[in-house]
């Protein structure tokens, strides 16, 4: 049995760019089924607008891409408690604590996020991995 990975929305965003080996390791990460949550699809969407000047069409479809990809999680009000208390405990920024929550709510045992510490071990069960490493 695999573990469940979750993918933060950094991560997916380099599938977009032109680093090459970023985007190869970025791609085979979504390959692997991974568990994003809503917050992920509406972060990637809205880079995709923002900051990749990418039209609604284009962008839309990376967002329904992904629906179809990836296993997406909801957010719940529990997920947002969780988050808060995340946040307190390990002074992280709230956003990150609620793809943080998101994750070990799902029983992930990896998130891949290139904007949280390495290796850090979230709640003894969730490891933060940066696989541009």
């Amino acid at each position: 049995m695999t573990d469940n990975i979750f993918i933060d929305s950094n991560i997916i965003i380099y599938s977009l760019g032109k680093e090459i080996d970023k985007k190869n390791i970025s791609n085979s990460l979504i390959n692997e089924n991974p568990i994003i949550s809503v917050q992920v699809i509406n972060e990637v969407i809205n880079i995709c607008l923002k900051k990749l000047k990418l039209s609604k069409d284009e962008s839309f479809d990376i967002g329904r891409f992904l629906i179809k990809r990836c296993v997406v999680s909801s957010i719940e009000i529990t997920s947002i408690k969780f988050a808060m208390s995340i946040s307190k405990s390990y002074q992280l920024s709230y956003w990150d604590s609620l793809i943080i929550a998101s994750a070990l709510e799902n029983d992930c045992s990896i998130l891949y996020s290139e904007d949280m510490q390495h290796n850090q071990i979230v709640e003894n069960k969730l490891k933060i991995v940066n696989p541009f490493l």
